[in-house]
């Protein structure tokens, strides 16, 4: 007589099981959760990733969404109901000019290396600069071209993603967006046309937002 598989002797949860459970563990963790993680701590023969997708339509329209961020997923506060948090969101803090040029064209140009980034600004790239958005999480050293020298790249994180909701770097935010969060603000650097906004864009906004951009 032939033995069973071994997963035959593992009945899985209900799938309203598992839901609840991938809820339990989105809602308690702080951070995004990636479906393996899921895997990892859910009882076998359990499919996250059909539980994502139910548990994602349950709560379509809710105070509350889930979101998929990179490729993990987490629960986060529905747009249209940011302003309530107000009271108790932090200040954001203003990045110099150099920091957000240098995060603009990596976000637009990834991955992008230091010498490409100081070709796009027209002026060199310190490494005080790089290492501040390395250390705020929202900048990570990327693979290594395949180029004499070897430079490495440089690329967004899980977490720039996550700060502007976005669930890949195809979809990051336009100025108007950069401006919202507060990191715009006075006048725009050289060669900001090469990151997401047209020439037009530009002409059109000069008398408008020329005082919502950089200050030096």
């Amino acid at each position: 007589m032939a033995k069973p598989d071994n997963d035959s002797l593992f009945e899985a949860p209900p799938m309203a099981e598992q839901e609840r459970m991938v809820e339990a563990i989105l809602f308690a963790t702080a951070d995004p959760v990636t479906v393996h993680e899921l895997i990892g701590r859910m009882p076998h023969g359990c499919d996250p990733a059909e539980a994502l997708v139910y548990l994602r339509k349950r709560y379509d329209g809710r105070g509350v969404n889930l979101i998929k961020i990179g490729d993990a997923w987490a629960f986060r506060t529905a747009p249209d109901l940011g302003y309530l948090m107000q009271k108790e969101t932090i200040e954001t803090r203003k990045l110099s000019r150099a920091a957000i040029e240098t995060l603009a064209i990596v976000a637009y140009h990834q991955p992008v290396t230091r010498a490409e980034i100081e070709e796009i600004r027209g002026v060199s790239v310190s490494r005080g600069t790089i290492d501040q958005l390395i250390e705020m999480g929202w900048v990570r050293i990327g693979r290594r071209r395949m180029t004499p020298g070897r430079p490495v790249t440089f690329v967004v994180t899980q977490e720039f993603l996550d700060h502007f909701g976005l669930e890949n770097a195809r979809d990051l935010p336009g100025l108007k967006e950069l401006r919202a969060a507060g990191l715009l603000e006075n006048r725009p650097p050289p060669g900001m046309s090469q990151l997401g906004q047209s020439s037009e864009d530009e002409e059109s906004d000069d008398d408008d937002d020329q005082s919502e951009l950089f200050e030096d």
